[in-house]
């Protein structure tokens, strides 16, 4: 039976879509059997292809400080597992970073979600991972499905994505820090401390 660290040898040495890739293959992905909370993103940026360390970036910032985090926690792998939807730098399009790349989820993340069998949470980050994880109960658009995060199962929370980006979203969307991250903080402080 394969274990977690030779999956992720297995994908660390993906080549799938190299010739798609304006940077090169570098998978971003970290996690252990014994992690308890799972965070779903998009695609590593720039930044984190450079450096390989997820949510290494202004983005990762704004993220742990909703999650009530600092970097040593938050990158402790014992407890938190981080596997974006797409696992290299997709490039830059003309707003922005490109999509992920549409191969990765379907190829790995049901090959690591069953070796992870300790997940208590998943934060599905984003619109992709939000498609891709709730299916039928993805409300149309980001907005509408964070606004609807009480209709999902408490296991899953839909976040949008805390690029620097989406600083009008935030200032559209109050009840998001009112309400939603009160609640990400104090499940966050549950799982970790037990």
């Amino acid at each position: 039976m394969e274990t977690l660290s030779s999956l992720f040898e297995r994908i660390r040495a993906c080549r799938l879509c190299e010739a798609q890739l304006p940077l090169g293959p570098r998978p971003v992905i970290r996690g252990s059997e014994q992690s308890r909370l799972l965070i779903v993103g998009q695609a590593p940026g720039a930044r984190v292809h450079a450096s390989g360390i997820p949510w290494d970036d202004a983005s990762g910032e704004r993220l742990r400080d909703w999650m009530g985090l600092d970097k040593a926690r938050f990158y402790d792998e014992s407890r938190i597992a981080i596997m974006p939807m797409g696992l290299c730098y997709p490039g830059r399009g003309r707003s922005g970073d490109l999509p992920p790349r549409p191969e990765c989820a379907p190829l790995w993340h049901h090959q690591v979600l069953a070796l992870m069998p300790r997940i208590e949470l998943t934060l599905l980050v984003g619109q992709y991972a939000q498609q891709h994880y709730l299916g039928a109960a993805f409300r149309g658009t980001l907005t509408e499905t964070v606004r609807h995060w009480r209709d999902i199962t408490p296991a899953i929370l839909p976040l949008p994505h805390p690029s620097p980006r989406n600083t009008l979203w935030l200032r559209k969307n109050p009840w998001f820090e009112e309400q939603l991250l009160p609640l990400l903080r104090d499940r966050v402080d549950q799982l970790l401390a037990t």
